[in-house]
């Protein structure tokens, strides 16, 4: 084995395909060639339309119906299901809590206060009453029900005793004469008369069911199987190889053409899409980057600077006069109280035993005991 030789490619299924397939004969060349010419023009079309109409419909899916979608999605939920949610969670919910609060105090505690201070009780009493009698039902069954059943269960056990002893003795008087009289002659009859002719209309018929049968069997083979042998071996065994192998060929010429009408589909497609960018998109793209472009960095430039400076400007102007309008108005409003209430107190300073400002006390300064030399 060479490891210098690189790795051979991997062969495709339909290469696979025809290396294992037999020997083709020449009918099966004589079919091909035209079979698939035939078979190429008719589907070219098929194929063509069926490239347009997925081209249309995902062009049609991504513009329109997927926004179309989105919108109906959201109109949905902002008409059907957002208003049932606010509704169950501002309308029904509180409702449904009140009402399990109402019919708490209701139902819940009347009803669990009738248990407690009646039901109770009364079921107490009426267990004491149940117990009372059944201890006297008890008594009853011990010393009055169980020994008048034992008494009637040892009568009517005696009783059966008697009848079976007779019954006993009738059968023993009985069974010899039978058997002596029926059984034994009925025994005789079935092994020395009934077998031996059974068995002899059995062969008899056994004999005329199969000589029956081999002559319907040889009937049916020379009248029907032979010949239907011979129409299968020679008639319809080589059609049906022949339209197989048509077939055959007619599927494999579907799915060649299929896939040479789909590179010459796709082909087409870039040719009309080709001739679509240089007549449409290109002159338009032209005319975005030599006359559009410098218009609006023109415009721009020119108009609409100047105008965003000049408005704020204007901003700038109209917030400087607020702010000394609110000035004007605060100094004239202190003036106001000044008038009427005088001037105000000066505070008076509150030692308060502690530095301010920048000599606050620190653990670095000598202000303390502790860190003075």
């Amino acid at each position: 084995m060479d490891l210098d030789k690189p790795p051979a490619p991997p062969r495709r299924p339909e290469a696979r395909r025809r290396e294992a397939r037999q020997p083709e004969g020449c009918l099966t060349v004589a079919i091909r060639l035209p079979v698939r010419i035939v078979v190429l023009v008719l589907v070219l079309p098929v194929r063509m339309a069926w490239d347009a109409l997925v081209g249309c419909g995902r062009f049609l899916r991504d513009t329109v119906l997927r926004p179309v979608g989105r919108a109906l999605l959201w109109a949905g939920w902002a008409l059907l299901v957002w208003p049932w949610v606010t509704l169950w969670r501002h309308v029904l919910v509180p409702v449904g809590k009140a009402l399990g609060v109402l019919g708490h105090l209701l139902l819940v505690v009347p009803l669990r206060r009738l248990h407690a201070r009646v039901l109770t009780p009364v079921g107490h009493a009426l267990a004491r009453v149940a117990r009372a009698a059944g201890a006297g039902l008890a008594w009853l069954y011990a010393r009055v029900l169980a020994p008048v059943g034992r008494a009637v269960v040892g009568s009517l056990e005696f009783a059966g005793r008697l009848l079976a002893a007779a019954g006993a003795g009738v059968w023993a008087g009985a069974a010899w004469p039978a058997r002596h009289l029926v059984v034994v002659p009925a025994r005789v009859l079935y092994a020395w008369v009934l077998a031996p002719a059974g068995r002899s209309l059995a062969r008899l018929a056994a004999a005329v069911f199969t000589g029956a049968g081999a002559a319907l069997y040889w009937t049916a083979r020379v009248l029907l199987v032979l010949p239907a042998l011979a129409l299968w071996r020679w008639v319809l065994a080589p059609a049906g190889r022949v339209l197989a192998v048509v077939a055959r060929e007619v599927g494999e010429a579907l799915g060649h053409a299929w896939r040479v009408a789909g590179r010459i589909s796709r082909a087409a497609g870039r040719v009309l899409a080709t001739l679509f960018r240089w007549i449409l998109v290109e002159p338009l793209r032209w005319v975005y980057r030599a006359l559009l472009t410098p218009v609006g960095h023109v415009v721009r430039d020119l108009v609409l600077r100047p105008a965003a400076r000049a408005a704020r400007a204007v901003g700038r102007t109209a917030r400087q006069a607020l702010d000394g309008a609110r000035q004007t108005l605060r100094q004239a409003r202190a003036d106001f109280r000044r008038m009427l209430l005088g001037e105000p107190r000066p505070r008076t300073a509150v030692d308060r035993r502690e530095p301010t400002g920048r000599e606050t006390r620190t653990l670095g300064s000598s202000t303390t005991a502790l860190t003075k030399d």
